[in-house]
């Protein structure tokens, strides 16, 4: 698009120039925030914001990049927020399967497996979580999953695959406790 020939710019150009004057130093701004391999992520979500409510944005620079400095603060502290939720969702189921009904008596071998089922959970990536939880504990279909995460159900069904391969290789790497027999085995 560009300029009207008599008129200002219009929204497009004028978003243009926006993005190309503050992109290295919004990336600098979140990069020392989070990972790099998320900055571009947090980059996306931020000058979407910028693009909706392009009439917010101040018309100076310094107060352009303050301005999206802000969005990406208030970005990040969502984001934060939604993966400590996450987090303590985790935290809690893993904590309920040590804890529930069975474990009270019950043979150490059992204990054991369920103290490594929910130290492989917490080393499980969040996509494979989710994927996880969402059959598991959510109780949904395939299909019902597949769109609560916006993909297909066969999509779904081979991100479930890899999640509970991975869980599974999480919890065999688990290092396995020592028992007085195996002591016992092992010092004769």
């Amino acid at each position: 698009m560009g300029h009207n020939e008599n008129g200002p710019p219009s929204h497009e150009a004028a978003f243009t120039r926006l993005y190309e004057a503050t992109y290295a130093d919004l990336r600098r701004f979140i990069e020392r925030r989070v990972h790099p391999s998320h900055a571009e992520d947090v980059l996306a979500q931020v000058y979407l914001v910028a693009w909706r409510r392009y009439a917010e944005v101040p018309g100076v620079y310094d107060e352009q990049r303050a301005w999206l400095f802000g969005v990406a603060h208030r970005t990040l502290s969502n984001e934060y927020r939604a993966a400590e939720r996450w987090q303590q969702l985790t935290l809690q189921i893993a904590d309920a399967q040590l804890v529930g009904p069975g474990t009270v008596g019950s043979e150490p071998d059992l204990v054991a497996a369920r103290v490594d089922l929910a130290t492989a959970w917490r080393r499980l990536s969040p996509v494979h979580q989710e994927a996880i939880a969402l059959t598991v504990w959510d109780s949904l279909t395939t299909r019902q999953a597949a769109e609560v995460l916006g993909i297909s159900p066969v999509a779904y069904r081979l991100r479930l695959s890899r999640a509970r391969r991975a869980l599974r290789a999480l919890a065999a790497a688990c290092p396995q406790p020592v028992t007085p027999t195996a002591t016992a085995r092992s010092s004769s």
